[in-house]
């Protein structure tokens, strides 16, 4: 009966993470390129009160009895479906079509991965994204020029004063990852790299390697479905409902044994 209390409570503080990543997942249903994470449960150690295979006598073997010990948070995935489009007119605005990570140079030197493509140019005319860190490789833009074309492969042209044909400039690049579910989420819409999600595959977007194409003067919304994460909330809410029921049911018949001395 004790064993119920502490198994009911693991489930409780299971669904209480669920909540708090739904939570998170709703805060961030407006962030452009955000990328939705779902927790996974697992079961936890069992109590053998027969051990299955046992055998108890000459012609019979024990099918076992175990008690299991409840569940407990094994890990949180990243959802990498893609996010729906939204057309903003901004030339320096990209959206990856399909897979592909931006690369982002952090101030301490490591690099960062981001699906959120809004990129504006520093005083030095390089483009970085909203925290000002670079975008790798470099893309710097003179400040003459009158206009700016960035292909669906990422080749970057600007059309400079006194010249009729465009001037290329650079030529963007995507990361993609044996196991993206695997990036650890850092913030400010960046992610890195870990050794669940594997080593980065650098190529031109539309490159051989499956990376994706770019769209200009769009950003790609949050990958987060609101109404299956209300959905979620509700089922989460339920089963946290049912495990504090078990913990009150299990205080009571303990309750019961102890009155059975008076």
């Amino acid at each position: 009966m004790i064993s119920a209390l502490y198994t009911a409570a693991s489930g409780m503080s299971a669904q209480q993470l669920n909540l708090d990543t739904i939570a998170n997942n709703l805060a961030n249903s407006a962030t452009a390129g955000f990328r939705g994470r779902r927790l996974q449960f697992e079961d936890m150690i069992y109590q053998n009160l027969v051990t299955p295979g046992a055998a108890q006598s000459q012609q019979t073997i024990s099918a076992g009895l175990q008690i299991g010990l409840g569940t407990r948070s094994a890990a949180t995935e990243v959802i990498m479906t893609q996010g729906d489009f939204n057309q903003t007119n901004n030339p320096l605005d990209l959206a990856i079509q399909g897979n592909g990570f931006f690369q982002i140079q952090r101030p301490d030197g490591t690099i960062a991965y981001t699906r959120a493509g809004s990129f504006h140019l520093n005083n030095q005319g390089t483009m970085v994204t909203t925290d000002g860190d670079q975008l790798i490789p470099d893309i710097t833009i003179p400040p003459n020029a009158t206009s700016v074309t960035i292909t669906q492969y990422g080749v970057v042209n600007a059309t400079l004063p006194g010249q009729q044909n465009p001037t290329q400039l650079g030529q963007i690049q995507l990361a993609t990852f044996p196991n993206s579910g695997g990036l650890d989420s850092i913030g400010s819409n960046l992610l890195q790299a870990t050794l669940s999600s594997g080593n980065a595959v650098v190529d031109v977007p539309g490159g051989n390697s499956g990376m994706g194409t770019l769209q200009q003067g769009y950003l790609e919304n949050s990958n987060v479905d609101v109404v299956e994460e209300f959905v979620q909330m509700v089922l989460a809410q339920r089963a946290y409902e049912s495990n504090s029921k078990v913990i009150r049911v299990a205080d009571d018949m303990y309750g019961q044994t102890n009155n059975l001395i008076r």
